[in-house]
C-alpha cells in the first residue's frame, strides 16, 4: 500500500515539473549552440544573461587563441629553421622582416574595412548585404594587393642596399622580400575570407584552417629549405604554397559551404564596388593602416635605441619578444571575438549589448593575460632556454620578461579595447591613441632610460607605456559616446 502511494505521489510530481517546463520554458537552465546565442544578439528574442553572454565569448574566443598561439609557434619554428642555416641568412631576412610586417599590415587594414561591415550587415539580418560586400571587398582587394605587390617586387632588389645592409646579405634579402611581395594578393583573400567568416559567427573554421596553414608552412619550409637546399628563399616559397593552399580552402568555403555567406543563395549579387562600400571601408581601414606604418617607423626606432646596447641585449630583446608573444595571444583571440559580437551588435541596433559584450570581453582578457603574466614570470628562464643556450643571454631575457609580466593585465585592456572599436567601426581615435602612446611614452623613457639601465630599461619603459594605453583605453571605453548608432 505505501509503494502504491509512492508511486502516486513521484507521478504527480513528474506531471507537475513537465507543466512548469511548458508553461516556463526559460526557467530551467539551457546550454543553447553559438548559433542560437548569436540568433539572440541579431533577433533580440529575449534578453541574454551574463552567462549566455560569457558562453558565447568563450565560444569565440577559443579557436581563435588556439589559432593565433600556433601563428606564434610557426614563426619561432621558422626563426629556428633559418637560424641552422646561419647568421647570414637570418640576416637577410631580419633585414626585410619591418617591410614585410608593414606590406602585410596594408593587406590586413584593407581586409578589416570589409569584414567589419559584414559584422554589421549580418547583426542587421541582411544577409545579402553583406554577401555583396564579400563581393565588392574581393574586388577592390585583389586591385589594391596587385598594386602594393607590384610596388614590393619594384623595391625588393634596391631595399636591402637602401638600408645600409652587406653584399653577402643583399641578395637573399632582395629574392626574399620580391617572394612575398608575389604573395600579396593571396594574403589579402585569406584574411577577406577569415575576417569575413569570422564577423558572420563563424570563427571555428577560419581558426582551423589557419592551424592547418601553420603546419603546411612548417613542413613546406622544411622541404624547401633542407630536402630541395633553397636557403632563404625556400623558406618564402614554402610560406607561399601555404599561404596560397590555406586562400583555396578559405575562399572555397565561404562562397560554397558557409550557410550565411555562401554566394550560391544569390548568384547576381554586385561585386563591382560601390561608393558607400568603399567609402566605409576607407574610414575603418585608412586608420589601421596609417597605424601600422607609423608603428614600423616606431619599431625602426626602438631598435636603433638598442642596437648600440650590444649582441647579447639584441638577441635577449628579439627572443623576449617572441616568448612574450606567445603570452599576449590570447588576448587577441578575445579579441576577434569582441570584434564580431560588438559589430553584429552594432548592426542589430542594440547599444546596450554593445556595452554589455565590451566590458565583459574586456574582464575576460585581462583575466586571462593576467594568468599568463604570472606564468611568464614564474617560467621565464625555462622559456628562455628553449630558444637559446647562451648563458647570458637567458639571465638578461629572464629578467625583461620579468619586467614586461607586470603589464599584461592593462595590455590585454588596450588588445580588446582596440578590437571592440574595430567592430564598431571606430578607428580613427583609437589608432591615434596607439600611436601617440608609443611614440611619446615608450620611445621618450626608453631614450632616457636605456643609456644607464642598457635593455631592462628599454623594457621598463615598454612596460609603463602599456599599463598607460591601457588605462587611456578603459578611459574611452567607459564614455558611451564610442556605442552611439548613427
Amino acid at each position: 500500500m505505501m509503494c502504491c502511494k509512492c508511486f502516486c505521489f513521484f507521478v504527480k510530481r513528474s506531471i507537475f515539473a513537465f507543466d512548469l517546463k511548458k508553461r516556463f520554458p526559460y526557467s530551467q537552465p539551457m546550454k543553447l549552440t553559438k548559433d542560437e546565442l548569436l540568433s539572440l544578439v541579431r533577433e533580440g528574442a529575449r534578453a541574454m544573461t551574463l552567462q549566455e553572454k560569457l558562453r558565447l565569448i568563450v565560444l569565440l574566443s577559443l579557436p581563435a587563441i588556439i589559432a593565433q598561439i600556433s601563428s606564434v609557434a610557426m614563426q619561432i619554428i621558422d626563426a629556428a629553421m633559418l637560424g641552422h642555416l646561419g647568421t647570414k641568412e637570418s640576416a637577410s631576412v631580419g633585414l626585410v622582416s619591418t617591410t614585410i610586417w608593414l606590406l602585410g599590415g596594408l593587406c590586413s587594414a584593407c581586409a578589416a574595412g570589409f569584414s567589419v561591415q559584414v559584422a554589421h550587415h549580418v547583426g542587421a539580418n541582411d544577409y545579402a548585404g553583406a554577401r555583396n560586400v564579400v563581393r565588392q571587398g574581393m574586388v577592390a582587394g585583389l586591385v589594391f594587393s596587385v598594386v602594393l605587390g607590384i610596388a614590393g617586387m619594384c623595391i625588393a632588389p634596391f631595399l636591402p642596399h637602401w638600408l645600409g645592409a652587406s653584399d653577402d646579405i643583399c641578395r637573399d634579402a632582395g629574392e626574399y622580400l620580391m617572394i612575398v611581395s608575389s604573395a600579396l594578393p593571396i594574403l589579402l583573400m585569406n584574411n577577406l575570407a577569415a575576417g569575413s567568416l569570422r564577423c558572420s559567427g563563424n570563427i571555428k573554421l577560419p581558426s582551423m584552417l589557419g592551424v592547418m596553414m601553420c603546419t603546411l608552412d612548417v613542413l613546406f619550409n622544411y622541404l624547401f629549405i633542407f630536402v630541395f637546399n633553397m636557403g632563404t628563399s625556400g623558406a618564402a616559397w614554402g610560406t607561399f604554397v601555404a599561404y596560397t593552399i590555406t586562400m583555396v580552402c578559405m575562399v572555397g568555403a565561404l562562397v560554397w559551404k558557409d550557410k550565411v555567406l555562401n554566394f550560391k543563395q544569390d548568384l547576381q549579387g554586385i561585386y563591382r564596388p560601390t561608393k558607400m562600400t568603399l567609402r566605409k571601408a576607407l574610414v575603418i581601414g585608412s586608420p589601421i593602416s596609417l597605424e601600422r606604418g607609423v608603428m614600423c617607423g616606431a619599431q625602426i626606432a626602438i631598435s636603433g635605441i638598442i642596437a648600440p646596447l650590444g649582441s647579447v641585449a639584441i638577441a635577449a630583446n628579439t627572443f623576449g619578444i617572441n616568448i612574450e608573444s606567445l603570452c599576449y595571444m590570447p588576448g587577441y583571440g578575445v579579441g576577434e571575438a569582441a570584434t564580431t559580437l560588438v559589430g553584429q551588435s552594432m548592426g542589430a541596433k542594440r547599444s546596450d549589448l554593445m556595452r554589455s559584450f565590451a566590458w565583459i570581453s574586456m574582464i575576460l582578457g585581462m583575466l586571462t593575460m593576467s594568468l599568463m603574466g604570472v606564468v611568464m614570470w614564474v617560467f621565464a628562464p625555462e622559456m628562455m632556454g628553449l630558444v637559446t643556450e647562451d648563458t647570458e643571454v637567458i639571465l638578461l631575457g629572464t629578467e625583461v620578461l620579468r619586467i614586461e609580466a607586470w603589464a599584461e593585465p592593462m595590455f590585454a585592456a588596450s588588445i580588446v579595447a582596440y578590437s571592440i572599436f574595430v567592430g564598431a567601426g571606430k578607428t580613427l581615435v583609437p589608432s591615434i591613441m596607439n600611436l601617440g602612446s608609443i611614440w611619446i611614452v615608450r620611445l621618450s623613457l626608453a631614450l632616457i632610460l636605456a643609456p644607464s639601465m642598457g635593455l631592462k630599461g628599454v623594457w621598463i619603459a615598454m612596460c609603463v607605456e602599456l599599463c598607460w594605453r591601457g588605462a587611456a583605453f578603459i578611459v574611452k571605453l567607459s564614455r558611451k559616446g564610442w556605442s552611439k548608432i548613427g
